[in-house]
């Protein structure tokens, strides 16, 4: 039996910034506060908790006064910043670049819709880190569709600006695109002005949709490795089962379970934009000893 890595799977570029960011700070100090998890991976989590890096939620940070805080690749709102400024908290900025490139077009557009009664539609999870830092950019109405059914929310007599979470699918933001172009008017289709979509999904993490199709259709069976909590874990494992029905979901090595390999010749190991390569190299090894 073989095991193969996923080249192509692991930390996408803008979470390894932070976590390098994180352990470069760490050196030669106790702590370092990081707001919110780095990445969303409770054994990376519990590997920088070992090193002395603490995990904290917006509202232990509205009581620290003095220290280092971590933002993360995810981004904060602006606000953030300036609780920092007031509390005299030196903020270690890793929000990917691609995120604030987002950031910065979302306050943009904001103002400039605002003045024409608009809307920001944004397609992402309503909770997520990045959507929330999104939301604060914007000085107009942020609508958030997690899925086509929220649609309804929007106003269609008043202009729309649609983006997407950089870690959503480019196919279904393309859906949405195209339903939110069928619910207008014909004369509203024909002014671009009034209905603008900016494709703000990762190109790193849209071209693994692809590639992880042909991984998982060329191996006997697939163990993808991620984050109960990672939205990107479960999008893509969703792929892999959709090409594979043998694909196997597992948060570290102790979840495998030996029979899923009988007959096997060839195992694909892969993981989330948020999973570590350590710990899919882990699992390959434990694969390895049956």
């Amino acid at each position: 039996m073989q095991v193969f890595v996923d080249p192509n799977s692991g930390f996408c570029g803008g979470v390894l910034k932070a976590v390098k960011m994180a352990e470069k700070e760490i050196k030669g100090q106790d702590q370092l506060y990081c707001l919110g998890e780095i990445v969303h991976n409770q054994e990376e989590v519990a590997r920088l908790t070992e090193k002395g890096i603490i995990f904290i939620s917006h509202d232990e940070l509205k009581s620290l006064r003095n220290v280092k805080v971590l933002i993360r690749a995810h981004g904060e709102p602006p606000e953030t910043y300036q609780l920092g400024i007031n509390k005299n908290i030196e903020l270690i900025d890793a929000t990917c670049k691609v995120v604030q490139r987002l950031q910065n077009k979302v306050g943009k557009t904001a103002k400039e819709i605002k003045k024409e009664n608009g809307q920001i539609v944004i397609f992402g999870k309503a909770k997520h880190p990045e959507v929330l830092g999104l939301m604060g950019q914007s000085s107009a109405e942020v609508i958030i569709l997690e899925n086509e059914g929220d649609i309804r929310k929007i106003d269609f007599t008043r202009p729309i600006r649609l983006f997407s979470q950089t870690t959503m699918s480019m196919s279904k933001f393309e859906e949405i695109k195209l339903l939110i172009y069928s619910k207008l008017n014909e004369s509203q289709r024909n002014d671009k002005y009034f209905f603008e979509a900016t494709n703000s999904v990762c190109k790193q993490v849209s071209k693994r949709e692809e590639k992880l199709v042909f991984f998982a259709k060329n191996h006997d069976v697939i163990v993808f490795v991620g984050g109960q909590n990672s939205s990107n874990a479960k999008f893509l494992f969703g792929i892999c089962k959709e090409h594979n029905t043998r694909s196997y979901f597992v948060a570290n090595e102790t979840e495998i379970q030996k029979a899923w390999f009988e007959g096997v010749d060839l195992v694909g190991v892969s993981g989330a934009t948020s999973t570590p390569q350590w710990l899919m190299n882990e699992v390959a090894e434990k694969i390895k000893t049956f």
